[in-house]
């Protein structure tokens, strides 16, 4: 079968793409690993980093030691030739971050700022944004922003089709970006998250986000799966306990009842870090707190590892402190699981405070390297 010019270019585009990851997962490469690591002959190689190279989002980075022939040159990633800014939108703050092209964060601010959908409201957004992005010195180099928002965002629609957090139904996306002068793509902040946490990787994960309410996302070959209705990832609505807690949602037994971050805030004050500083201090009351949360938690845990069969991730602001009080909810797993004691299945957040404004910023990277 003849290759059509188009998709000769695509091909092409691919492996210059595929080139640039590479290069952009190591500090430091030559040619022939390059060949080595994506399977591409010598002249693509040789292709792809001239263009790259002229593009500047690659550089030469010195010589290799002679293995006995002509020293190969090293080539390094430019990663902060483009950057993208990403802001994780919720009812009572703010978060902004600037990203370079491996997704690594080079500036972020977060602060207090209760939502409204008043003019003033998204002025003072977009003065904002001006604000922190001239301060870094990158106005030139910004590829676009993305907004991380707490609700089921219908892009193709340029529709936040229900946002809980936000008390909003059925708001053109429009009205969140008309006063930002660069690209914008909204989407919900637990699928940005979810981005942010994969890190690029083309792997299959499911994200469970522990926050004031409990959200998540699948992720498939490293891309976002979205589901008939966009609600895939909606895991604090399933039922864990029959006829149990009301949830926010008016149903009974939603594992929100039972998992949300405010589960264990309620029992200090409203604060989440005070509850750990007391379990921390060997709380008695609050020990029990833990270990009921976290036997609901398994339960969900263990049911999504058995429905999809790859690692589960747990972010949100309680999967903060899983990696120092988590011990426990690896042996309840280990108990529950009639297939497997190994819980290494289990992974919890890197990225705290700003995962969800990362990768949003991230779908601006990946909508420049699908242009390149």
């Amino acid at each position: 079968m003849k290759t059509s010019p188009a998709n000769n270019m695509d091909v092409k585009r691919r492996n210059r793409v595929h080139t640039l990851r590479c290069i952009l997962d190591s500090d430091r490469v030559s040619q022939m690993e390059l060949t080595q690591k994506l399977s591409l002959s010598w002249p693509t190689i040789l292709q792809n980093v001239k263009e790259l190279t002229e593009l500047g989002l690659v550089q030469e980075a010195g010589v290799y030691a002679s293995t006995g022939g002509r020293k190969a040159k090293a080539y390094a990633p430019v990663r902060d030739a483009r950057v993208a800014v990403g802001i994780d939108l919720n009812e009572d703050y703010v978060g902004i971050v600037l990203a370079d092209l491996g997704g690594k964060t080079l500036r972020q601010v977060k602060g207090a700022l209760r939502f409204s959908m008043e003019e003033v409201y998204f002025k003072y957004l977009s003065g904002l944004l001006q604000r922190f992005v001239e301060a870094a010195g990158v106005s030139d180099r910004v590829l676009g922003v993305g907004i991380a928002l707490p609700g089921v965002v219908d892009e193709e629609r340029g529709v936040l089709r229900d946002s809980h957090v936000l008390k909003q139904r059925n708001v053109p996306l429009n009205r969140f970006t008309r006063q930002i002068s660069w690209p914008c793509r909204c989407l919900n902040r637990d699928n940005a998250a979810a981005l942010a946490e994969a890190g690029g990787e083309a792997r299959d994960m499911v994200y469970l986000a522990l926050g004031d309410t409990v959200g998540g996302a699948i992720l498939r070959d490293g891309a976002l799966f979205w589901g008939n209705h966009l609600r895939a990832g909606e895991f604090g609505h399933t039922t864990l306990v029959p006829g149990g807690r009301r949830c926010w949602c008016g149903k009974e037994g939603c594992l929100d009842a039972y998992c949300s971050a405010k589960v264990l805030s309620d029992h200090a004050g409203g604060s989440l870090s005070a509850f750990f500083e007391e379990l921390r201090s060997g709380d008695s009351e609050k020990r029990e707190v833990w270990r009921e949360y976290l036997e609901n938690l398994a339960v969900a845990v263990n049911n999504l590892r058995l429905s999809f069969d790859c690692d589960v991730l747990v972010g949100g602001h309680v999967g903060f402190y899983l990696e120092e009080f988590g011990e426990l909810l690896r042996a309840l797993l280990a108990e529950r699981n009639p297939f497997e004691p190994d819980t290494s299945y289990l992974k919890y957040s890197r990225r705290f405070q700003e995962a969800a404004a990362v990768g949003a910023a991230l779908t601006q990277v990946e909508a420049f390297f699908e242009e390149l």
